[in-house]
């Protein structure tokens, strides 16, 4: 074994012992999956076309719209005026579901997965409920990820100063922590969620990485603990570098693998979170589909099985990847397992 490995960087053996687990190897493809959904979702599910022949002239809706949204450009006057409904085109090339989550259908409310185009069927608002779900992707990666940025942040920072300066810094952060992880952050959000409900998703990404950063800094905490006596670091004190320098420049780097581990958990749980909280509604807003919306409607409506089903489906599936993910690079960075 240590012949097979010899030679190699510490990179190429961690990404050799992950791509030895299928499950994992399973999981991290299925995260590019739902990352592709997310950035694409404007092209899979919209109401107006790809791409359009009208009156001689090729037009691109989506696109323009896409752009527009970015900043990058505005919309012409002919965009702003024309109904693509009631044109008759030239020639027309649709997205896969040609509907968007904020279309309404009062003729089409709780119809069934197949009945007038609609493959998962709607809601009680005549949405649709494959384009709510492809364009719910977005929402909950986003609460994911920026939530777990917010913790990452704070984790690895106070983690690092408890881990490397020790003393009374160390202690303070270590009450700290078991200050944070008596409060229950479900319960939290939906009191902040209650005083300020004019702030949102981003209200509820905020809470979830502000009270969600405990496991990193204890991970970040014991790494440094580790290494701050080796000889590199040593080295760096005796040349006369900073706190500062030494933490992030040469200590972090070699520290920072346990973090990631704690990472793809932590949004896995936060994706539950924000789910759980638009099923109570406490979540997104009324406007906005996310899967625990569409999911919250079918407990008024328990005949319409595809409203509790595909969303469910949906949740199940994405946190079980992340956490395939996160057991993937835990066993990956076991040095037991070399």
């Amino acid at each position: 074994m240590m012949a097979q490995e010899k030679g190699k960087t510490y990179f190429q053996i961690v990404k050799n012992q992950y791509r030895k687990n299928k499950l994992a190897l399973l999981g991290f493809y299925l995260v590019i999956f739902l990352f592709t959904i997310a950035f694409v979702a404007d092209f899979l599910a919209n109401d107006k076309p790809l791409l359009c022949k009208y009156d001689g002239n090729y037009y691109s809706p989506v696109v323009k719209e896409y752009f527009v949204e970015m900043g990058m450009t505005k919309w012409q006057p002919f965009f702003l005026n024309v109904d693509w409904k009631d044109l008759e085109f030239d020639w027309v090339l649709r997205t896969p579901v040609p509907f968007r989550p904020s279309n309404l259908d009062f003729s089409s409310r709780f119809k069934p997965p197949g009945v007038n185009g609609h493959i998962l069927g709607t809601d009680q608002l005549g949405r649709d409920v494959l384009s709510g779900m492809i364009h719910g992707t977005r929402i909950a990666l986003l609460v994911g990820f920026v939530s777990m940025s917010i913790a990452i942040m704070i984790g690895v920072i106070l983690g690092a100063l408890a881990g490397y300066l020790g003393g009374i810094v160390d202690v303070i952060i270590q009450r700290m922590i078991e200050i944070m992880i008596t409060i229950p952050t479900f319960f939290l959000i939906i009191t902040v969620v209650a005083f300020y409900p004019q702030g949102g998703i981003w209200m509820i990404m905020v809470v979830i990485g502000v009270t969600g950063w405990t496991s990193i800094a204890r991970y970040t905490r014991a790494e440094f603990l580790k290494t701050r006596n080796q000889d590199y670091v040593t080295a760096a004190i005796a040349l006369g570098y900073s706190n500062i320098r030494t933490i992030f420049k040469h200590v972090l780097p070699n520290a920072v693998a346990p973090v990631m581990v704690s990472a793809a958990f932590g949004i896995a749980s936060a994706i539950l979170i924000e789910s759980s909280l638009s099923f109570l509604g406490f979540g997104v807003s009324a406007t906005t589909v996310s899967w625990g919306s569409i999911l919250s409607v079918a407990r008024g409506a328990t005949y319409a099985w595809w409203l509790a089903v595909f969303p469910g489906l949906a949740i199940f599936i994405s946190v079980t990847t992340y956490n395939l993910v996160g057991e993937g690079l835990r066993d990956a960075l076991d040095p037991r397992l070399k």
